[in-house]
């Protein structure tokens, strides 16, 4: 992998919403490339969390693409309202999505770029046939729904699968990955062939997220 590739994406998840204008700067200082939007519904994972509104008022307070990953049944039903709100990326689960073709057109009709995310259990093999029409390929590398969850070290063949999937069929998509993302394994998710990493509690937890975001991307061959 190409270090001018590597992406950092801090996860809207782990931040602390009364101090939301000043971590959003904070990460845009330290050189964030993406602010990763994780909604979740109650039923596909056990948790609830964002809406338009949320994503209408991070599009006011930063200028970084908004990574939105729809970990809901249904997700084609909140394709326009979300696009509407601001979101630059529409993921959306291999799981969820039985006319995966048909959305991943929505979504570009829409405006934004189209992702898959698998689970752990989902081999990234069942997003083949989709493949050359993504944008974001999303690896999950715990099992979603809650943040601060221990990175599955076996999600690393998957990783690696995904890129060599990606790379033999010429798909330009970004390989994502979430989960557990730290100083601690970002390294070797690169090596594995990921360029793009969401980082929530390692990041807004950090002392200083600006500093943290630059740590990270360090930690893949890349000072700045």
């Amino acid at each position: 992998m190409g270090t001018a590739a590597v992406r950092i994406a801090p996860s809207l998840l782990a931040a602390d919403f009364g101090r939301l204008a000043e971590q959003l700067a904070a990460i845009e200082a330290g050189g964030a490339d993406w602010l990763h939007v994780d909604v979740m519904d109650g039923v596909f994972v056990p948790n609830l969390t964002f809406g338009a509104k949320v994503i209408e008022t991070c599009r006011r307070l930063t200028t970084l693409p908004l990574d939105v990953h729809l970990m809901v049944v249904e997700p084609e039903k909140y394709f326009e309202s979300f696009a509407a709100a601001g979101a630059t990326n529409l993921t959306i689960h291999l799981e969820a999505a039985p006319h995966v073709h048909r959305q991943l057109a929505r979504i570009r009709e829409l405006g934004c770029g189209a992702g898959v995310a698998v689970n752990p259990g989902t081999p990234v093999e069942h997003a083949r046939d989709v493949a050359g029409d993504l944008d974001v390929l999303l690896v999950m590398t715990v099992n979603p729904g809650f943040g601060g969850q221990t990175f599955i070290a076996s999600a690393l063949d998957k990783v690696a699968r995904a890129r060599t999937m990606l790379d033999t069929i010429g798909s330009r998509a970004v390989l994502e990955v979430d989960g557990g993302i730290s100083r601690d394994t970002i390294g070797r998710c690169w090596q594995a062939g990921a360029d793009t990493f969401v980082a929530g509690v390692a990041v807004f937890t950090a002392k200083d997220p600006a500093e943290e975001v630059r740590s990270l991307r360090g930690r893949c061959g890349v000072h700045v």
